[in-house]
């Protein structure tokens, strides 16, 4: 069984895109933040210091998403991923999806994004990877 916190649907405009008028105009995207934590302790004692405050990852999460204009919104959920782990070392994994609602697409659609997983164990192996190579 697996605990999670999660956000939805957090609303941020910021200017990510391929297109050039992506990166003056801007759009609204919207995210979706799962996080993979055990509340075990946090059910049991009542305490804020056992599990993460939604209103730290909104912070965190928006300032990794709007501080960069990325080409792709793979690489700004990404960031977020990324930003969260580092943030919260409870936080074992997370699924971050972005919704693109206003893409530059000539079609009727609901939405498009991307949806991301990254977990701490797979963070580890990485950074142990690049020190390899440096």
């Amino acid at each position: 069984m697996s605990d999670s916190v999660f956000v939805s649907g957090l609303a941020l405009h910021a200017y990510h895109g391929v297109m050039q008028h992506e990166a003056k105009v801007g759009q609204t995207f919207k995210l979706d933040l799962t996080l993979d934590i055990d509340l075990a302790e946090a059910s049991r004692t009542d305490m804020l210091k056992h599990t993460v405050s939604y209103d730290l990852v909104v912070q965190t999460a928006t300032e990794a998403f709007c501080s960069h204009r990325y080409r792709l919104v793979e690489a700004a959920a990404g960031a977020v991923a990324e930003a969260v782990l580092e943030r919260f070392l409870q936080v074992r994994g997370i699924r971050v999806t972005v919704h693109k609602p206003h893409a530059p697409i000539a079609a009727t659609f609901d939405d498009v994004g991307v949806a991301i997983e990254r977990a701490r164990q797979e963070r580890n192996q990485e950074r142990n990877q690049e020190r390899g190579r440096g």
